[in-house]
């Protein structure tokens, strides 16, 4: 298409901003042009494509159609939960060795666990006695033992973890997902943050940011106490003839509105978001009321207990999501509670008593609908933490002990979704300090992810500032194929 731009020949004829504003407007048409020949077909493109959620075809056979991410602020201790080390308990107090010593010199003697670990399932894979719940699914859980990162702080290695860059703004893998996906109900949301009623997780909303990818693919807070989705019905009912002529006549001008300003991607995330929360006034209460489950059922996600109560509603809240369609799920506790630079021992168990029998649920649960085949089930937090003991106070003395942040080497799972379970991959030196053996980084966990999805990570990109990005980035990931079925 060509546009051919008259310039008078005397200058004095036209003003400079006017010159401007026709040489604007011959872009803007042009701009304006290429967006609506592209209107009919989402596609996985960049900066400037019309996008929508519209279900898209996978680049290659799924084994996945949806991700529930169990993502634990903090860092959860390896050592203490899914990473036994009878050296680290046979050395117990004593100074660690060269190989292992701490680079920062923020921790002192060498601290085995509390926790006893024990053999489950026919695979003998071994759990901590504070994940009994989580142990009973031993033969369908595969423990990567031999995770890294870049970074030792909370939140560049959150980002790392969510993102796969230790740097802020970039998209998180549940909006890579639904990019690339699309969403299986148009009532729901593809993508979905349960986070705890009491407060936000450390990094608040930027967990579920779909940074430079358009909104459209951010995740949808929903909460999970009182009203799922604030302002979602009208304070007057109104019929349904009257609201369909309403939701009519807005459409048709959101579209006007949207024509004459094709540049800005926002409106095409702020109406589709409108006509979503249109649709969800009955899908969404469906989808979200918990009183249609069986007394047993709530039971089984520990909603009679006061401790695990509010972790198992997100849990069953999650499965009701994935049943109907939602491609991504992520759930959230409070602040950063796995960080536990004082009382390892209590916080430990603390985090354990609020979390493992809702997830033991989850995995029961997906498994007696025939969900787990097609959700995978990911647990994990941004790091580990260290074998040896952290007292901020200075003092040595013996039972109120931290362990400090570790990116050397931790540990993470999976479950469902074509995951092979019943194993232990990778592994940690025989203190549990670095990772040694099959050494697993981020990328590599992201492109496992996207793959079982029928994703291929090294395709799935977005044009952003001129560049190819992607969730994987600079890395070069490889497949974890020892993890799959």
């Amino acid at each position: 298409m060509a546009i051919e731009f008259v310039v008078p020949m005397n200058p004095g004829e036209i003003s400079r901003r006017e010159l401007v504003r026709r040489l604007g407007g011959g872009l803007g048409g042009l701009a304006l042009s290429g967006l609506l020949s592209g209107w009919e077909q989402p596609a996985r493109g960049g900066e400037g494509e019309r996008h929508s959620v519209e279900p898209r075809a996978a680049h290659h056979e799924p084994r996945a159609t949806a991700v529930i991410q169990l993502f634990m602020h903090g860092g959860p201790s390896h050592v203490d939960l899914l990473d036994p080390k009878p050296e680290l308990s046979r050395l117990d107090g004593q100074s660690p060795p060269g190989e292992v010593a701490d680079d920062e010199n923020r921790t002192t003697y060498l601290m085995g666990s509390p926790f006893p670990f024990s053999k489950h399932g026919q695979s003998g894979l071994e759990f901590s006695s504070v994940m009994a719940g989580v142990a009973r699914h031993a033969d369908e859980i595969a423990v990567v033992r031999s995770m890294f990162t870049e970074h030792r702080n909370h939140e560049q290695a959150i980002w790392m973890a969510n993102t796969g860059l230790i740097v802020s703004g970039r998209p998180n893998l549940g909006s890579w997902v639904a990019y690339g996906l699309g969403s299986e109900n148009r009532n729901l949301p593809a993508y979905v943050a349960l986070p705890d009623p009491t407060g936000v997780p450390t990094d608040g909303a930027r967990n579920w940011s779909s940074g430079w990818l358009p909104p459209l693919y951010q995740g949808t807070s929903i909460r999970s106490e009182g009203l799922p989705v604030l302002h979602l019905q009208p304070r007057q009912p109104r019929g349904a003839a009257v609201e369909d002529s309403r939701l009519g006549l807005l459409r048709r001008l959101n579209e006007r509105h949207r024509q004459q300003r094709p540049a800005e991607l926002e409106l095409d995330a702020r109406m589709a978001s409108f006509e979503l929360a249109a649709r969800m006034q009955l899908a969404a209460t469906d989808a979200l009321d918990l009183s249609q489950e069986t007394a047993a059922t709530q039971a089984l996600y520990g909603l009679d207990n006061d401790v695990s109560r509010s972790y198992g509603r997100r849990c069953l809240m999650a499965r009701r999501l994935v049943e109907r369609g939602v491609r991504f799920v992520q759930l959230f506790m409070r602040g950063q509670p796995w960080d536990t630079h004082n009382s390892n021992t209590e916080g430990t168990r603390s985090c354990c008593a609020q979390t493992d029998q809702p997830v033991a649920g989850l995995l029961t649960d997906l498994k007696q609908r025939g969900l787990l085949d097609s959700t995978l089930v990911l647990w994990g937090g941004e790091f580990g933490r260290t074998p040896a003991a952290e007292q901020r106070d200075g003092s040595r003395s013996r039972g109120n002990e931290g362990r400090d942040h570790h990116p050397y080497g931790f540990s993470v799972w999976l479950a469902g979704g074509g995951i092979r379970g019943g194993q232990a991959y990778g592994a940690t030196d025989d203190f549990g300090y670095r990772a040694v053996v099959n050494r697993t980084s981020t990328a590599d966990l992201h492109a496992t992810i996207l793959h079982q999805l029928g994703l291929d990570h090294e395709r799935l990109t977005y044009t952003h500032n001129s560049r190819q990005e992607r969730l994987t980035d600079v890395y070069k990931a490889r497949i974890l194929d020892e993890l799959l079925l």
